[in-house]
Formats: structure tokens, sequence, C-alpha cells
């Protein structure tokens, strides 16, 4: 659809609703509050069109349409490739859409009908969820710190030294255990990627704590050692308990969850 066409088609609504969707200045254009209801609506619209091609076909035992599925990066080749793959080879018919996001987007996305399927921490409130992983949570230092020689490592001993704040979505665990030790971080920077954490780290910027799933084998000049007290994480793939699943994610959720079982 080429942009005059766009143009006189949302003018053309504009008229219709008798408000304007659109703000328009130098710098392009972004919603109105009514612009915003009528997108989430229009989703919604979509998703539900969507949806009636999928049920109708899930009758005849065909699972179709698209399964939009969003990770948090951590978890995508480590714990979603393997049934994704599964899920592909197992449902040709349906088109896989993969985001990535922190946590709280794919909870956001969830909530907003973007994505059909979220992988997101535990507890998750007003998800339906089926458990991927438990793993721990270590604190990250340069290998010549002080504390890289202990066995283990306290909140209370990192709460004495610079702290590279995670912003990815798994702070919201240590943060929480940091709470009930009566213990506050001293946040001197922040990174989104896992990646830009363990370089601020092995520049001798700060400690951190970090999720031991997808941090690579080789840190170079950087340890781990386990916390005191222990912090696990929990990943689960997750649905929106409040809205109806699409047949591709009740598949996929079934399929997740008979791999789990067979890893038991």
């Amino acid at each position: 659809m080429s942009q005059p066409s766009v143009s006189r088609s949302v003018s053309t609504l504009e008229a219709e609703l008798g408000v304007a969707l659109l703000v328009r200045h130098r710098e392009g254009v972004t919603l109105t509050e009514a612009g915003a209801r009528a997108v989430a609506h229009a989703r919604e619209s979509v998703r539900h069109f969507d949806l009636l091609h999928a049920e109708v076909a899930a009758v005849s035992g065909r699972v179709t349409g698209t399964l939009r599925l969003a990770s948090v990066p951590s978890a995508t080749g480590a714990l979603v490739s393997s049934p994704l793959r599964a899920f592909a080879r197992n449902n040709p018919q349906v088109q896989v859409r993969l985001l990535e996001g922190s946590d709280q987007e794919v909870r956001d996305w969830l909530g907003q009908g973007a994505v059909d399927v979220g992988v997101v921490t535990l507890p998750a409130p007003n998800l339906h969820t089926v458990l991927l992983d438990t793993h721990e949570m270590v604190a990250v230092l340069p290998a010549s710190h002080r504390l890289a020689a202990r066995p283990a490592v306290t909140y209370q001993e990192l709460a004495g030294e610079p702290f590279v704040c995670p912003t990815g979505g798994c702070a919201q665990v240590f943060m929480a255990v940091a709470r009930t030790v009566a213990v506050h971080f001293d946040v001197a920077f922040e990174a989104r990627e896992l990646s830009a954490v363990l370089e601020m780290v092995r520049a001798g910027l700060g400690v951190s704590i970090l999720p031991t799933l997808g941090l690579p084998s080789d840190l170079g000049a950087v340890v781990t050692r386990p916390l005191e007290p222990r912090t696990p994480r929990s990943l689960a793939v997750a649905v929106d308990a409040r809205a109806g699943s699409s047949p591709a994610a009740r598949a996929f959720m079934a399929q997740v969850a008979e791999a789990v079982c067979e890893q038991r």
C-alpha cells in the first residue's frame, strides 16, 4: 500500500470517527490517545480474524496460522530453539515469528496480544505457564577482585562494590532477594545485554549478578561465584490466561510440556 493511500485511509477513518488519530509534525507522526486505543482494538480485530481461520482449520485436525513467540535473549538458544525446531517439524503449515526482548517487554507484548507465547521469569501473574528451566544466579567479578578467591559471595559483600545492573529482566529475581536481606546495591552502570555487563565487569568497572543460563564457557578475566543466599531463577513459556490462545499456541505449549516431561 503506497504512502498516499495510507494517508487517505487514515484521513477517512479520522473523519468517520470524528477524532484525530495521529499528530503530524516535522519528525513524523505520533498516535493521539484516541489513536492508541484504535490501534489496540485494530490489533485485537486482526488477531481474532487470524484465530477464526486457525480454529476452523483445527476442526479438521490441521494446525495452521502464525505462532508469534517472544523470548528473553538468554533463553532463545539454550531453551527455545530445540522445542521450536520440533514444533516446526510437526506443524509445517504454521509460520513462526520470533521476537526477543526484555522480560517486561515480553510480558507487555503478551498483554497487548502482540505475541501468542512468551518466555518469562516466574512468578507470572495472569499468565498460564509451563516451566522451562530453573538455574542459579551467580556473582560476577573481575578475576583480580578480592572477592574472587571466596568460595561464595554474599549480597552484603556485593553491596559494598560498584554494581553493574543488568536491565534485561533478570534483575527482578536478585533484587527481590536483596530486599529480603535488607541490601541496597550501589548501581554505577546499567546494561541490557549480557555481553555488555561482562565487558564492564572485565574492565573493572564493577561487579554484577547474572544467570548461569547463557553465560559463555570462556569468561576470560571474569569469574563467577555462588551467591549466599542461593538465588534460583525459573523461566517458563506463557500465554495470557485472560485471552483465548490460538491452536498454534496451544500446540506449542503442549510440545514444550511434553519435552519437559521427557527430560524428567
